[in-house]
């Protein structure tokens, strides 16, 4: 899943990318509301963390911005200001959960994976797909009960498939959300990663490709399920 951090102070954007990315995440930076605002609008992302203090344009401006540009993924609110009126001016912008600082790294780990799960339409924790399961809180795959082992971009492809139950994902859908900005891959290295997750999976779900269009995740009997 593609995130997009918006945070001016350097040193604690730099902590989030770290620990959003040892959790599976690929991650976009950005320092200042006026960046913060293109990028939002121009890119594809699967959720945003958003401070609200930032230079140039402040946070609930961004996010009108992103909601008004018809950019429905959720928000997560990071923010100094912890008066009630302020919680309420973000849910009222278009946030979709508040964190005030300081806060725990994990803790923004866990409400980014909640508000995807349940975009995803997943009420519990655990998604399925036959006999694979995506643990969504603790960011863990298991095949037929045992740890299924998975490198870190495999990880972040197979978790945007179980996100998305039975749809079809083009190579510019799963380039747009799974790669930061910065590691856009070529055709031939998504097919490779493609094929070694289909042999991971041992064909119970199955990577289904559709010639010309994408892929489809599906289960045994049907597709992917939460």
């Amino acid at each position: 899943m593609r995130v997009l951090v918006v945070e001016d102070d350097a040193a604690l954007a730099e902590q989030l990318r770290a620990a959003l990315d040892a959790a599976g995440f690929a991650v976009d930076v950005e320092h200042d509301g006026e960046a913060a605002s293109f990028a939002g609008s121009a890119e594809s992302y699967s959720a945003a963390v958003l401070d609200l203090g930032l230079p140039l344009k402040d946070g609930l401006s961004v996010l009108r911005d992103w909601r008004e540009a018809g950019r429905g993924w959720p928000v997560l609110v990071l923010t100094a200001r912890n008066r009630w009126s302020d919680k309420v001016a973000g849910f009222n912008a278009g946030a979709d959960d508040y964190l005030t600082k300081p806060f725990l790294m994990d803790e923004v780990v866990l409400r980014l994976r909640a508000m995807l799960r349940r975009t995803a339409g997943a009420a519990g924790a655990v998604l399925r797909a036959g006999p694979l399961e995506y643990d969504a809180v603790q960011g863990r795959f298991t095949l037929q009960g045992q740890a299924l082992q998975l490198t870190a971009q495999e990880h972040k492809i197979l978790a945007y498939f179980m996100h998305h139950p039975g749809r079809l994902l083009t190579r510019t859908d799963i380039s747009e959300h799974v790669y930061a900005r910065d590691l856009d891959p070529d055709s031939n290295t998504l097919d490779v990663l493609i094929g070694r997750i289909r042999r991971k999976l041992g064909g119970a779900p199955q990577l289904v490709t559709e010639r010309g269009q994408g892929f489809r995740l599906v289960a045994a009997g049907g597709a992917a399920g939460g």
